[in-house]
């Protein structure tokens, strides 16, 4: 029996975050990104979202075992569904799993449920280590609710997966929302 794999589009494309040691750089088609407050968790989070022109990078990673237990705790808001249209180097074609937050599980970020500048520093870090700075821009690109706020908590991260980021990489992170516009609110 081939083994079930995994598209990561967020801080699972942050190596520093899993242990998953089969992991490829890859693409899915028909999904953007959104941030998005799914209603059991208390800040905002990245979900796939469908969308059939959207193509985004991410990492294709093998689920050893098929023991789904530990990665379904750790994405414990979302819904896991088998995704089409995945693109990745592997010489077998493996089912491969997504996971999202569907509509009317979610709402948008706000100042209650706020992005936590340490989670999209993960993320970031991530896209830069496997993508490059192209990869970054693609990543800004293909994500939506940028409207929402985020909380600047880098002194005290509250993400369980923080890490630490070169001066570099924070100011990639810093230069992005301010191209963006988005607020970002001192904790």
């Amino acid at each position: 029996m081939m083994q079930p794999f995994f598209f990561g589009y967020g801080s699972l494309v942050n190596r520093r975050t899993h242990d998953y040691a089969s992991a490829h750089p890859s693409q899915v088609r028909g999904w953007r990104r959104a941030w998005r407050h799914a209603l059991t968790r208390p800040v905002a989070f990245l979900t796939a979202v469908p969308d059939p022109d959207a193509e985004i990078d991410g990492l294709v990673a093998e689920v050893p075992g098929a023991d789904w237990a530990a990665l379904d705790a750790r994405e414990h808001a979302y819904d896991r569904v088998r995704a089409a249209g995945v693109s990745h180097p592997l010489a077998s074609a493996p089912e491969v799993h997504i996971y999202w937050v569907p509509e009317g599980k979610h709402k948008a970020a706000s100042q209650a449920h706020p992005i936590l500048l340490s989670y999209l520093d993960v993320v970031v870090q991530g896209y830069l280590r496997e993508f490059g700075e192209a990869g970054v821009e693609r990543f800004f690109a293909t994500t939506d609710g940028w409207e929402g706020p985020v909380l600047n908590d880098r002194a005290a991260p509250r993400y369980p997966r923080h890490q630490t980021l070169s001066h570099a990489e924070n100011g990639l992170v810093d230069d992005w929302l301010t191209a963006l516009s988005v607020h970002v609110v001192p904790k």
